[in-house]
């Protein structure tokens, strides 16, 4: 497997990977039937309480490891690209947020 050092890249799968992240607890919380004045304020809950884990920002408790997660995107077999340090999505859920809700409420 080759790490290949691409911002540019990682920024546009970052991006796409956040906004599918978040797409998808909206999703399953209107599945679960969470009303319409609490679904914002859900969604970016559990979307930056999941984003902070995926950015190392979040501790991971463990008795036995340290747990440091660290963003890459496969591309074809045998590449994966990063961006040179933890990963920034737990940014990116606010703008996903008001594209998102926006585009909901109207």
């Amino acid at each position: 497997m080759r790490l290949i050092l691409d911002q540019a890249r990682f920024d546009t799968l970052q991006a796409a990977f956040t906004a599918e992240l978040v797409e998808r607890i909206r999703i399953k919380l209107i599945e679960a039937g969470i009303c319409a004045d609490q679904l914002e304020d859900l969604t970016a809950s559990i979307a930056l309480s999941i984003t902070g884990v995926i950015d190392d920002l979040a501790p991971i408790p463990s008795t036995t490891l340290e747990v440091h997660p660290y963003l890459t995107f496969r591309l074809g077999e045998d590449e994966l690209i990063h961006c040179g340090e933890n990963a920034y999505t737990y940014d990116q859920v606010y703008g996903v947020m008001q594209r998102l809700f926006r585009k909901v409420k109207g």
